[in-house]
């Protein structure tokens, strides 16, 4: 099963990209202008089909988004049927296109979720979030719990039975007292309650029931733990997460629009964090102070993550089901969306601010050399962020 969602979720991410890319076709084709090459994925190129229209259509070997090569994309060209001979407005509609759709792909997804099962996966329980996620608390009415074990402590009981992080905890049971787990405070109660004691635990692995007996450590023996480095509790799981599924009716759009406005105010909290953490790298590193630059390292690489982090993270939500799955598809869909919009000369966002200040400010469009110049410096410091952040992420999670 998890290979299956996972295959799904690696589908579903490359037609994210293919929306964004459809959206500056479509609408570059409406305002007359000409597509030379629709391409998914980065060159160098694989494949390639010419069409009849005169566009390619090609598969590359970088993973790392896609594009539509638009005819004269410059914006001094002059040409008809050139990007630059379109019109101010057009111009910006085109470059708009691609976010307009990866936007509008996050709030169908999110109102889908909200009818048939919406993970609950934002709580306030996370110290960089601190509030619990949007939804219409009249019209939400939790249809699945499930406890996650997390992280499992090395050396503990649960590492010694095989139990995983993505594992769902059903209960414990020495016999005479069974403890349903519906809640991390009532996985805490039990083990206690049982501590020392060879107990029946029943989870869930892959989607199959599983039981197993296993030995909680002691009271004392935890008790003794917490005075070492290495501090242990009654079963061994750390910072258990509680899952919900949550089903709205006529609120979904509501919950959708609401989540996405929410989802986009925690990712400006989380570039911040990044930024921060950089600049206390940095910091550390001219001031030598080796502790503050391994902080602000943590702190930066905590918050951001690339091509690798997004297919771990794909890998692990297939063992969570579709539903978080989907979930995690429109949280990308709206991180493309927002961070395409930015200001960045080699993304949607900064070709736009770029064409708008030379003509606003200096009332002629950038020459050819100088815009080429500007988007491909850019470029380059954008694919040597994602191969310092592809780094940090294969250490990390390998």
């Amino acid at each position: 099963m998890q290979i299956l969602v996972f295959a799904v979720g690696i589908l579903l991410f490359i037609a994210l990209v293919l929306v964004h890319e459809w959206g500056h076709y479509i609408v570059a084709r409406r305002n007359g202008v000409q597509s030379e090459e629709f391409g998914l994925f980065f060159p160098p190129r694989l494949w390639s089909r010419k069409l009849k229209s005169g566009m390619v259509l090609s598969f590359n070997a970088l993973p790392l988004g896609g594009f539509v090569k638009l005819k004269g994309e410059n914006d001094s060209d002059e040409r008809k049927g050139s990007l630059g001979a379109a019109s101010l407005g057009a111009k910006a509609k085109i470059m708009l296109a691609g976010v307009t759709m990866n936007l509008l792909a996050g709030i169908i997804l999110l109102m889908v979720l909200a009818w048939i099962g919406m993970p609950k996966l934002i709580t306030k329980d996370n110290p960089f979030i601190n509030e619990d996620q949007f939804t219409v608390a009249s019209d939400t009415k939790i249809t699945h719990s499930e406890v996650l074990a997390h992280y499992i402590i090395p050396g503990s009981p649960a590492q010694r039975i095989g139990l995983s992080g993505y594992d769902s905890l059903v209960s414990l049971s020495n016999g005479s007292k069974v403890f349903h787990i519906d809640s991390v405070e009532t996985l805490q109660k039990a083990t206690k309650t049982l501590a020392g004691q060879k107990v029946n635990l029943t989870y869930k692995n892959k989607g199959q029931i599983r039981q197993t007996q296993v030995t909680l450590l002691s009271k004392k023996a935890v008790a003794a733990s917490q005075k070492t480095n290495n501090p242990q509790g009654y079963l061994g799981v750390e910072d258990p997460q509680l899952v919900q599924l949550q089903r709205s009716t006529w609120s979904a759009p509501v919950v959708a629009v609401g989540l996405t406005g929410q989802i986009f105010k925690l990712t400006f909290v989380g570039l911040g964090h990044a930024f921060g953490g950089l600049g206390s790298a940095i910091a550390g590193l001219v001031t030598n102070n080796h502790q503050a630059r391994e902080n602000g390292q943590s702190s930066a690489s905590n918050q951001v993550g690339g091509p690798v982090a997004i297919g771990y993270a794909l890998w692990g939500a297939g063992n969570l089901g579709i539903n978080v799955m989907l979930f995690l598809i429109a949280l990308i869909s709206l991180t493309l969306a927002l961070m395409n919009v930015l200001p960045i000369p080699a993304l949607d966002g900064g070709r736009l601010a770029m064409m708008l200040v030379s003509r606003g400010v200096f009332k002629r469009p950038l020459t050819r050399a100088a815009e080429e110049r500007i988007v491909g410096y850019s470029f380059a410091v954008l694919m040597a962020l994602v191969a310092l952040i592809t780094f940090v992420d294969v250490k990390r999670f390998f």
